[in-house]
């Protein structure tokens, strides 16, 4: 968050913990946790590092940028703790463009992404930063609602192509689009248009469910627990693979859908209500940002059913592909289950 005057600009910079000790590797003893008192022994070290991937410019000329806090503060956040650093750039003149370069992690994990919100004169920006574009441009003169939207939708389909939880949900879901469950046991069905049909109904389910509660959870009319939600969508990838295993649901696989869909909603939610977007704003990033994500999941589909619908009919469709592989996504959803009500570490992901 930044709030830009015409003679300064203050703000705060929340850097995940985890981010930090991948990076320096700040838990001296050894215990996977980094203590309070660890973060302050080198807080001068993290502040001189995140400065060094951190650049304003402000028409033209590189501003300077001083870390406020006297010690550490660390905040509670979805994904974790962050430590949030206060920040002033003083030799501010009147700027009519801001220019921001932000590089933090993207050397040790590009596919991170970093967001910010910025204020002036009662008019916010938002901006994605990712490792393809590390710097953004901001007029001062009046924000580019556009730009802001196509941000978020691109920011959409990218959380959904790297959201795992929810890729591995959807591809169960999907595999037994291009069967049928008669005589105990799965058979490829007739034609294209069944298996059309039967992905349709699916993603149609998971759309109006997910878009549902992500509106709700990112304009705060329902909030739960990011923990209890996060553990639910890793339930609901279990449930949807050992259906194929077992198929308990067999016809109803859109009900299935729609009700773990409205899970995960909420976990979508997450990434824009940490944000701390104003109404305006965040409505604007929430019509964007679910556009992106069913956007991300119908390329998903489109690649997924040619493929599936040409090889239904052999046995490594029907036993390998299906059985084996749904036993490897429950297997996936099972550590992350464990790791997310026990807050454990199990997976490098």
């Amino acid at each position: 968050m930044l709030l830009v005057d015409d003679d300064r600009i203050e703000g705060r910079w929340d850097v995940p913990v985890s981010d930090l000790e991948l990076a320096l590797k700040l838990d001296a003893d050894g215990d996977d946790k980094v203590s309070a008192e660890e973060l302050q022994k080198r807080f001068s070290e993290i502040t001189s590092y995140v400065l060094r991937r951190l650049r304003f410019s402000l028409d033209g000329l590189t501003g300077a940028i001083v870390i406020t806090n006297k010690g550490p503060i660390v905040e509670q956040f979805a994904d974790g703790a962050s430590l949030s650093l206060g920040l002033v750039v003083t030799n501010v003149a009147g700027p009519k463009v801001l220019e921001i370069d932000y590089r933090l992690m993207f050397d040790l994990k590009p596919l991170d992404r970093a967001f910010m919100q910025l204020e002036y004169r009662g008019v916010t920006q938002t901006a994605v930063f990712t490792v393809e574009k590390p710097t953004r441009q901001f007029s001062l003169e009046g924000p580019s609602r556009g730009k802001e939207f196509l941000s978020f939708t691109w920011h959409g389909v990218w959380h959904i192509w790297i959201g795992f939880d929810h890729i591995l949900f959807l591809l169960a879901l999907l595999l037994p689009a291009v069967l049928r469950f008669e005589q105990n046991q799965w058979q490829a069905v007739t034609g294209f248009r069944a298996a059309f049909f039967n992905v349709f109904k699916v993603v149609t389910a998971f759309t109006l469910a997910h878009s549902l509660t992500l509106s709700l959870a990112a304009l705060q009319i329902v909030v739960l627990p990011s923990r209890w939600v996060e553990s639910a969508i890793a339930a609901s990838v279990l449930l949807a693979a050992i259906n194929n295993i077992r198929a308990f649901f067999r016809g109803r696989v859109w009900m299935v859908a729609f009700a773990f869909g409205l899970i995960h909603g909420f976990g979508f939610a997450n990434v824009l209500t940490e944000l701390g977007l104003p109404r305006r704003a965040l409505v604007l990033a929430l019509v964007g940002f679910n556009l992106g994500v069913e956007a991300g999941q119908l390329a998903i589909v489109s690649v997924f059913l040619p493929i599936a619908y040409a090889v239904r009919k052999s046995g490594f469709y029907q036993h390998s592909i299906l059985k084996v592989g749904s036993g490897l996504i429950a297997i996936v959803a099972s550590l992350w289950l464990m790791e997310r009500l026990f807050d454990w570490k199990i997976l490098p992901v």
